[in-house]
């Protein structure tokens, strides 16, 4: 018997789906990479952009034929798209052939739904449940590195945002818990470890006793042996001295920090409800800078927000210039129902945002050519991560700041450290040999 998976989404939708891979292996299914072979297929979506929603029900679309052949697979969706509102409904009435349903915060459910499915009943569920990841059996498939979750939800409610209506509130896991899984996976011989959460910063607020992000750090920071920690996503407002400094006194605790500004206006970041200023912005990048001289630093940017200006993008172009992101994850806005945006007057025209994206693709990639210069003729240490697809006889892996290396390729150092000496680049990506091993 096979399974299916097509993740779209963020960091947490691929760790959600090694979660599902794992009840499904546990049930005694094997990976399969054709869906029209599959006895379970399972969508785990994302609604982030009305883009992605367009594709997945393309995709959907598409399975009918394939179901109509073989009306014994099992069918699953999942995810943040089946958790809006009104979404399940929908899905249920528009695709019939779908088997479950189910929504962000019940994946535990999983196996009851697709055992009543094959049951010749339909099975739909997007309540929120206080599940563990310890109820999950994890099928990992991205060694040397893994994803450990430490918070779910989003107290923030940016304007823009579908995040907090589909995933809930925020709520952290026990700090016993996630630091007896990060030492599990470290003496299982991973190197990298990545805290995931929608704000990471914020755990342990709901939590008893003096329990902060930055205690987790340092806690985690003092566990033996070689390997990298990294986390994602900070949000700005919520980013700590106290943290700085963690990352500061651990060498093992990586100077590489993604900090989404989504803009560099004042006045849109006050209309996106992210509570900071350009002005606080830049001061946090200051004190980071001032601590981790070398760090790299990411973000995310959207352009086209409701009433943005040709100045306020302008403030955004010459934010990114002054910042000098090693990376940045650029998007224009998309309408979400459900958000106040959504309904916000000067809604901008689709031409200006595609105009804007463009000049800043083209801002954000001049910024990076010239960090990648400043790299080249240095070594640098690179975790070997495997094979790269884009390139024969090529692997690749990232140094601390985060950037992409890639180097003759060697099956052996796969999860080993090496040195790596950097002789071209090629705007974000480096090029080089190894020098020394781990």
């Amino acid at each position: 018997m096979k399974y299916f998976i097509h993740t779209y989404g963020c960091q947490m939708n691929i760790h959600d789906s090694e979660k599902i891979a794992g009840i499904l292996e546990n049930m005694g299914y094997v990976n399969c990479d054709d869906v029209s072979q599959a006895d379970v297929a399972v969508f785990n979506t994302c609604c982030i952009r009305e883009t992605a929603e367009k594709k997945i029900y393309g995709h959907l679309g598409a399975l009918k034929k394939i179901k109509r052949d073989r009306p014994d697979m099992t069918v699953v969706v999942c995810g943040c798209m089946s958790q809006q509102d009104g979404v399940a409904e929908k899905i249920r009435e528009s695709y019939p052939f779908v088997d479950v349903v189910l929504g962000t915060g019940n994946l535990n459910l999983l196996q009851q739904a697709i055992e009543t499915a094959q049951n010749r009943k339909k099975f739909s569920n997007i309540e929120f449940l206080q599940y563990r990841e310890e109820d999950f059996p994890q099928s990992r498939t991205s060694y040397p590195n893994a994803w450990v979750n430490i918070n779910y939800g989003c107290n923030n409610f940016c304007t823009y945002c579908i995040v907090p209506y589909v995933r809930g509130r925020e709520r952290s896991r026990p700090f016993g818990d996630v630091i007896a899984e990060v030492n599990k996976l470290l003496a299982e011989g991973y190197k990298e470890i990545t805290l995931l959460g929608q704000n990471v910063n914020s755990y342990g607020h709901d939590l008893d006793g003096n329990v902060s992000f930055a205690s987790l750090l340092r806690e985690i920071g003092k566990s033996e042996g070689k390997f990298r920690l990294r986390f994602m996503t900070s949000h700005p407002k919520d980013l700590s001295d106290d943290v700085i400094d963690a990352i500061s006194e651990y060498p093992n605790i990586c100077n590489n920090i993604h900090l989404p500004v989504q803009s560099g206006s004042t006045e849109i970041l006050r209309r996106m409800n992210r509570r900071y200023t350009r002005d606080d912005y830049l001061a946090l990048i200051d004190k980071i800078y001032a601590k981790l001289p070398d760090a790299g630093i990411t973000t995310d940017i959207m352009v086209g927000f409701p009433g943005e200006t040709e100045r306020d993008f302008e403030d955004t172009l010459d934010l990114v210039r002054r910042v000098k992101y090693s990376s940045a994850f650029c998007f224009v806005y998309s309408r979400r129902k459900g958000t106040p945006a959504y309904s916000m007057e000067d809604q901008i025209p689709y031409s200006v945002k595609k105009e804007r994206i463009t000049r800043l693709i083209s801002c954000q990639n001049e910024v990076t050519k010239q960090i990648s210069a400043t790299m080249v003729g240095k070594r640098y240490e690179v975790l070997a991560e495997g094979a790269n697809p884009s390139y024969p006889d090529t692997m690749c892996g990232r140094t601390e700041s985060g950037r992409l290396v890639n180097f003759k390729y060697d099956a052996s150092l796969t999860g080993r450290f090496v040195t790596v000496y950097i002789e071209r680049a090629s705007s974000a990506t480096l090029w080089g040999s190894v020098v020394e091993e781990e």
